[in-house]
């Protein structure tokens, strides 16, 4: 089954570079199961919810947007040309900078702020971002 950004490509659009979502930034759902474990249903729905956001967050930027969707039975998705990028921003807590994850925060012309939560390697992808908007 392609992903939901292989399926939205348009005609010779390439993808430039994906991202994923953190494991650590699960950490507290997973936790809260093991936590309730006393309490299997909770637990269960706890891990299910984890491993849900795992796999159903995706994020990349092609040659021509930004594209990122969350969920599974409900879909929130983010496109964004990238002639209408105007800022990408990192925010990363202190747990987030150890284990190397945060939030990107992309801003385009016109357009609210987009934030995409829990990302590996925040920094690389806003470095490779910005490498490509500023390109001659």
């Amino acid at each position: 089954m392609a992903s939901y950004i292989q399926n939205s490509l348009i005609k010779n659009e390439k993808i430039l570079l994906e991202a994923k979502i953190s494991f650590w930034s699960l950490l507290p759902l997973i936790l809260l199961g093991f936590i309730f474990i006393l309490f299997p249903p909770i637990s269960i729905i706890l891990w299910v919810m984890a491993i849900i956001r795992y796999r159903t967050t995706e994020l990349a930027f092609t040659d021509k947007r930004v594209i990122a969707k969350f969920g599974f039975i409900s879909r929130k998705t983010i496109e964004l040309n990238l002639a209408k990028v105007e800022s990408v921003q990192v925010n990363q807590s202190i747990f987030g900078r150890i284990l190397n994850y945060g939030t990107l925060v992309i801003s385009g012309a016109g357009n609210p702020q987009a934030p995409i939560l829990g990302i590996s390697n925040p920094m690389v992808f806003r470095s490779r971002l910005n490498e490509h908007l500023h390109a001659d």
